[in-house]
C-alpha cells in the first residue's frame, strides 16, 4: 500500500481519487474548493482546504512521507507550475503533473515534474486509434513507438494457428493473450488455432500494428 497526495480534485483529481482508493492506497487529497473536498472525501483517507502555491501549508503537510505526489490543477498554469516546483522542493519523492500542452509539460519537468500526464491528449490518442480503425478494440501505451493493442480477428485468420499467422517473423509483433468472453488466456503456444469470437493481445510498434492490419 502506498501514500498518495492528490493535489486539485477537479473531474481529472477526483478519478484518480476514486481510481487510487479501489487499489487499495491511502490518499490525502488538497483543494482551495471546499465543495470539491466534500465531493472527495468518500474516496479519500484525509482531505484539506488549502493554497497549494503557500510553502508553509504544503511544508506541514509533511510533502516527503508520501510516496507519490499527483498535482492535476488543470486551469490555472501558474499554480501548477508554483505547485510543482514547491513539491519536489520540499522532499517530493516523485512528483507527477498534469500538463493540457506540450510547452507545459517542457516547463514542468524543468521546474520539478519528474513525470508530466496530458489526460486530454492521450483520450485524443486513444479515440483516434479505436474508431477509425475496425480492428483495434483498446490499447494501452508503453512508450511513444510502443503499445499493447486488443485487435479483432482478422476474417482470414480464423482457423489458423498463432504459427501459421506468423505476425512475429512478418511484422515484429508478439501475440501476448488469447481472450475469450472476458477471460484472459495467457499461456499461450505456437499451436493455439484462433477461433470465431476470440480477441488478442498484441505487443508492438505502432508503425508494424498500423501495417499488419491496415489501419
Amino acid at each position: 500500500m502506498k501514500s498518495i497526495l492528490i493535489i486539485g480534485v477537479g473531474n481529472f483529481g477526483m478519478l484518480i481519487a476514486k481510481q487510487v482508493h479501489e487499489l487499495g492506497h491511502q490518499v490525502m487529497a488538497i483543494d482551495k474548493d471546499e465543495e470539491r473536498i466534500n465531493e472527495v472525501l468518500p474516496y479519500v483517507t484525509n482531505a484539506l482546504i488549502g493554497d497549494s502555491t503557500n510553502e508553509n501549508f504544503l511544508r506541514s503537510i509533511g510533502i516527503n512521507n508520501f510516496d507519490v505526489c499527483i498535482e492535476t490543477i488543470g486551469n490555472d498554469f501558474q499554480s501548477s507550475l508554483e505547485t510543482t516546483s514547491l513539491l519536489k522542493e520540499l522532499g517530493g519523492k516523485k512528483v507527477v503533473s498534469r500538463a493540457n500542452r506540450e510547452v507545459q509539460a517542457k516547463f514542468l519537468l524543468r521546474n520539478g515534474a519528474d513525470e508530466v500526464v496530458n489526460p486530454e491528449k492521450e483520450i485524443a490518442k486513444w479515440t483516434a486509434i479505436r474508431y477509425t480503425s475496425k480492428h483495434i478494440l483498446d490499447y494501452v501505451k508503453l512508450d511513444d513507438n510502443h503499445a499493447i493493442f486488443e485487435v479483432k480477428l482478422p476474417r482470414d485468420w480464423i482457423g489458423k494457428s498463432i504459427k501459421e499467422i506468423n505476425i512475429r517473423q512478418k511484422f515484429g509483433i508478439n501475440i501476448m493473450a488469447i481472450k475469450e468472453n472476458g477471460d484472459m488466456n495467457l499461456t499461450i503456444s505456437p499451436d493455439d488455432v484462433i477461433k470465431e469470437g476470440q480477441t488478442l493481445l498484441v505487443l508492438g510498434e505502432h508503425k508494424a500494428i498500423q501495417r499488419c492490419f491496415h489501419i
